[in-house]
């Protein structure tokens, strides 16, 4: 019988340090680029512009949740300062991202800049392989899974106080020994684990942030608003490195999934905003529905109604009127997941074809003039 492969040493990547990268934004220029592009919109879009702003108001005098769910374009479209004005303003109370999200935001408010060529790196075995970012983004899920917390918050805290504190290996042993079946025994593994191979030190580790102000991951750690995110082992960057560890990823984003559907529990009169997630949106949001659904129904509760959903993406809707609901399977307009799993998800669902820096920056402008 033919031997089954082994798996490649993962361990054993070549990493490189940041400065070397040749990157493709900074901040001062996302930042720039976003409010240049903000007035512009036709009338037909600033009129559903303000009906969703008049939605997020209501739901904000119900006590219900505003939910932005949002894909990485947007970091790298400069939108951050929106997004945090939003948070602060306390017209949203939930942020969900992907891993991508997570990445470009840490970056920006680490040094200043972000993204590279795919191209080019992947070509030459270096696309992700930046020791910084791998490294301290793991530190941040190892130290956060000790308290419990999920990705967004473990990282939101990171930058907010430069860095973390590790616990020697001797206190995690006697722990792991003391108690085994401890809720935390995972955690205290995974890190023990990482701080033998990795030569992690014990004690404050300082990563001093230059621009934690523009980071949604920090301002909603300073503002207590849930930032849940949602990543793929193997989907990021982070997997480029030898401390890549699955478990740790996984452990803060089961935590983070349970946090979205308490968002999610709240959505009676509610609204989601779904602005620029062709995947990760969708397919979380729909499952964390029926998960809130089924614990509803098991305690004899009605379930999540008269919520109002608004789908934000370039893309012409496969030039469907999605108003007239979902279209039939022969139609092309079926299989475009951010439409069709949203629309299928009971309330109100609207999709607006509009650049998500247009819409967020006149979403903005519109709430201000109602205050």
């Amino acid at each position: 019988m033919k031997a089954f492969p082994t798996p490649l040493d993962l361990k054993k990547i070549k990493v490189y340090p940041l400065a070397q990268r040749r990157n493709l934004s900074t901040l001062e220029e996302l930042l720039t680029s976003s409010s240049d592009v903000a007035v512009p919109c036709p009338d037909a879009m600033i009129a559903r512009i303000r009906e969703c702003v008049a939605k997020v108001t209501a739901a904000r005098k119900l006590g219900a949740s505003v939910m932005l769910i949002y894909g990485a374009h947007l970091v790298k479209n400069g939108l951050l300062e929106v997004v945090n004005a939003l948070v602060a303003g306390g017209w949203v109370t939930h942020l969900a991202t992907n891993g991508a999200g997570t990445i470009h935001d840490w970056e920006l408010a680490f040094h200043g800049r972000t993204a590279e060529s795919v191209r080019d790196n992947v070509a030459t075995g270096t696309f992700g392989t930046w020791d910084e970012t791998g490294r301290n983004l793991h530190l941040a899920l190892l130290a956060g899974a000790l308290r419990g917390e999920g990705y967004g918050r473990s990282l939101g805290r990171f930058i907010v106080e430069d860095g973390t504190t590790l616990p020697t290996t001797d206190e995690l042993k006697r722990l792991l020994s003391a108690e085994p079946t401890h809720p935390l025994t995972p955690a205290r593994a995974e890190l023990l684990q990482a701080m033998i191979a990795h030569e992690l030190p014990t004690g404050r580790i300082e990563v001093k942030h230059q621009h934690p102000a523009s980071s949604i991951l920090a301002q909603a750690f300073r503002h207590n608003v849930p930032l849940t995110v949602h990543p793929g082992i193997g989907y990021d960057i982070i997997s480029n490195h030898p401390m890549f560890n699955g478990a740790a990823i996984g452990r803060a984003a089961t935590t983070d999934f349970a946090l979205f559907g308490r968002a999610v529990d709240g959505l009676d009169g509610g609204v989601v905003l779904s602005v620029g997630s062709a995947i990760m949106a969708p397919q979380v949001f729909e499952k964390s529905l029926s998960c809130v659904n089924n614990l509803r129904l098991q305690a004899g509760r009605q379930i999540v109604s008269g919520h109002t959903i608004y789908v934000v993406d370039i893309q012409d809707g496969g030039n469907w009127d999605w108003n007239q609901g979902e279209p039939p399977k022969d139609n092309p307009a079926y299989y475009l997941r951010f439409c069709k799993s949203f629309a299928r998800m009971g309330g109100t669902m609207n999709y607006v074809e509009c650049d998500n820096v247009v819409f967020l920056q006149n979403l903005l402008r519109q709430i201000s003039e109602t205050i």
